[in-house]
């Protein structure tokens, strides 16, 4: 007799979790999705471009998750080189762009997906939408059918199952579907406090950036107070920093929060506007034009607009004068960031169910059969396509060890 399995939620870990059971062939698989549709916010992250994993050295590559060694077995099994394999199984082809992250040819997320969901429906998963989880306990499990139930009566029903695989998401970008319920499933002992991941940061600018705002913060390094400086782009915007350079630097930002705790309101962002150039060269090339404006003189030396209003707003105007003051300004510009946006706003989100609730195989150590996958584990890594891949692969973790 098949063993029945009900995994509950759509996403990416959930289906590549259904997919390892389906191969093998014992298991009578139910998907639970309480949205109209599988993989929502997979569908919103390929938008623009759906980038699935990255092409790097491997140890590199795990090396990006703030868990590395907790992961790194998952990764292992199902990495970069396994996705592009697995994406050409499905009549998908990926190339590799400039910067590592790989992509479908198409770019888009949704040919995927169709074809995923094809072969999980040929392969006899079943997929249950609209419906929703209210409360689960070993071999068993409450639905809720939210397009027939009366939902003022509270009505429910039960079904028997010999394993729950949870794979609800975290909580950022809710209206997808990732709207964190489940953690009332378990001891709040067990979990991580969530907190936001990849998204912009706050910073208190004068009225005189309004200009700027949307402008882009090009070729230049980041870094936070301990962290390692890292080359890209960022965005000015309304309310602060955004962009993929900024995203990056959010660990070591929460981390500097996290030690300053209440004596501090704020983190220090370091930008090095001028690479290219070291702090003794960008000296001599201010003190060799002595007789032009301040303007003339930073756009010679290599500064846009852009960075020149950035270096007005935050360095003191009795520096301004100072050429070696300016050329250390230059190569390490203080940025004082006040706070994270909403985590609602969020590509995704560290915290989680902790390592320690779990045994090796992601099964909650308190249960006989209940395991968990994807971004509701207490793990964080920056964008690039390492977030699909470490959801992937500790679904297909799961299936192989449940």
């Amino acid at each position: 007799m098949k063993r029945k399995v009900a995994i509950i939620g759509a996403g990416p870990a959930g289906l590549a979790c259904a997919e390892v059971l389906a191969e093998r062939g014992n298991f009578d698989i139910s998907i639970y999705e309480q949205k109209p549709s599988a993989a929502r916010k997979f569908l919103m992250a390929g938008k623009t471009g759906l980038n699935i994993s990255h092409n790097e050295p491997l140890g590199d590559f795990i090396d990006r998750y703030d868990h590395a060694e907790w992961l790194r077995p998952m990764v292992e099994a199902f990495h970069a080189e396994h996705i592009q394999e697995w994406m050409q199984g499905l009549g998908i082809e990926s190339y590799i762009g400039s910067s590592g992250r790989i992509f479908p040819n198409e770019m888009k997320a949704a040919p995927l997906l169709r074809a995923w969901l094809k072969r999980l429906q040929n392969q006899g998963v079943t997929f249950h939408y609209r419906h929703q989880i209210s409360h689960i306990q070993d071999g068993e499990i409450t639905v809720i059918d939210l397009q027939n139930s009366d939902l003022k009566n509270d009505q429910t029903r039960t079904e028997q199952v010999d394993a729950i695989v949870l794979a609800c998401g975290a909580v950022s970008w809710s209206q997808l579907g990732s709207d964190g319920r489940w953690q009332s499933w378990l001891d709040a002992s067990q979990i991580e406090p969530f907190q936001a991941s990849n998204v912009g940061v706050c910073v208190a600018w004068s009225d005189f950036m309004h200009a700027h705002f949307g402008q882009p913060l090009k070729r230049i390094r980041a870094w936070a107070e301990g962290d390692t400086p890292q080359f890209g782009e960022m965005v000015i915007s309304h309310y602060g920093l955004e962009g993929g350079l900024v995203y990056r630097c959010n660990r070591a930002l929460r981390d500097q929060f996290r030690l300053h705790g209440d004596s501090s309101k704020t983190a220090k962002l370091y930008l090095d506007l001028l690479p290219a150039l070291s702090q003794s060269e960008l000296l001599d090339k201010l003190q060799h034009g002595k007789k032009q404006s301040l303007n003339t003189l930073w756009q010679r030396i290599g500064l846009d607009k852009t960075k020149i209003a950035l270096i007005r707003d935050v360095v003191a105007k009795s520096d301004w004068n100072d050429h070696a003051k300016m050329a250390q300004h230059i190569k390490q510009l203080a940025i004082y960031v006040q706070c994270f946006r909403p985590i609602e706003e969020a590509i995704s989100c560290a915290g989680g169910i902790k390592q320690e609730a779990l045994d090796e195989n992601l099964k909650l150590k308190n249960s006989r059969a209940i395991y968990a996958c994807g971004e509701m584990l207490d793990w964080d890594a920056p964008t690039g396509g390492y977030l699909l891949t470490a959801c992937m692969a500790s679904g297909r973790w799961v299936g192989e060890h449940l």
